[in-house]
Parts: structure tokens; C-alpha cells; sequence
């Protein structure tokens, strides 16, 4: 089964992403690199720890990851061509008090691990912060390897 298959086997969607739109592009490739830029949880707004649980927001993580794989396809045209996830950045909008970050960002690693299997399996950061764009709730980056 390929990766676009599988992701909507399981009921989810991965969001559209134009290039050259804004000053910034969504993702970009150099050598059998793609690097996106943070994707954020566009529905999931607000801090983790007062106005969402770690539970919702690991929610989030999983949907900034749709919204990465999203840009990742719009610079390769096939998911399938994704040799390996290298790392995944993950930042989250923190309540004070609030440190699981990593059990957050697991929404993220949790599906690229299901997705991709082996693959998968990357390198990880989980950095909590006092502040993200338009509020939200997580942020995640994405580095993968690619072939042609």
C-alpha cells in the first residue's frame, strides 16, 4: 500500500500546499533533502496545560505532521519517493507548569512511525516555549530524505 494510501486508511487527509505564494516557501529540497518550514495547529489554538490537555494536543502534533507531508508532496509530487523521516522539530505552546512535551510531539512521531514504518524513525526535538505563531498550540518542522 503507498503512503497516501495508508494515511487515508486510517480516515486523514493531507492538506494542499502551494509554492511560491508567500516570502517563505512551505518546504524546500536541497540535494535528496527537503526541509519544511514549522507547520502550526491551525485548529488548536491556544496554550497546553490550560486551554488544551496533552491529549488534544497531540492531536495537533499529528496534524502538523499532515500539514508537513503536505508541503514535502507538493515539492516531490509522491510521498513514496520519502526514503527516510531524518528530524522531526516540534515546539509547543506551553502553559506555566506545563514540561510533557515529548508525550505532545509523540502525536506526531506516533503517525510518521505508523505511516512510514522503519523509515519512520527519526531524530527528535520537543521544545517547549512560551509562545507561537497565531496562538497555536504546536509547531513542527520535518526533515526527510528523498529520492528521485
Amino acid at each position: 500500500m503507498n503512503i497516501e494510501a495508508k494515511i487515508h486508511a486510517k480516515g486523514l487527509n493531507i492538506p494542499e500546499r502551494k509554492l511560491g505564494v508567500g516570502k517563505a516557501e512551505p518546504a524546500v529540497r536541497s540535494g535528496n533533502l527537503v526541509y519544511t518550514s514549522g507547520h502550526t495547529s491551525g485548529n488548536h489554538l491556544g496554550k497546553v496545560g490550560k486551554e488544551f490537555t496533552k491529549e488534544q494536543a497531540f492531536d495537533g502534533a499529528r496534524d502538523c505532521a499532515l500539514s508537513c507531508l503536505g508541503a514535502i508532496k507538493a515539492v516531490i509530487g509522491d510521498l513514496d519517493k520519502i526514503t527516510r523521516i531524518v528530524k522531526i522539530i516540534g515546539f509547543v505552546n506551553c502553559a506555566e507548569g506545563f514540561s510533557d512535551t515529548s508525550s505532545v510531539i509523540h502525536g506526531c512521531t506516533d503517525l510518521l512511525h505508523e505511516i512510514f514504518g522503519e523509515k519512520g524513525r527519526h531524530a527528535r526535538s520537543a521544545i517547549g516555549v512560551y509562545q507561537l505563531p497565531a496562538n497555536s498550540a504546536v509547531e513542527i518542522e520535518m526533515i526527510v530524505e528523498v529520492k528521485d
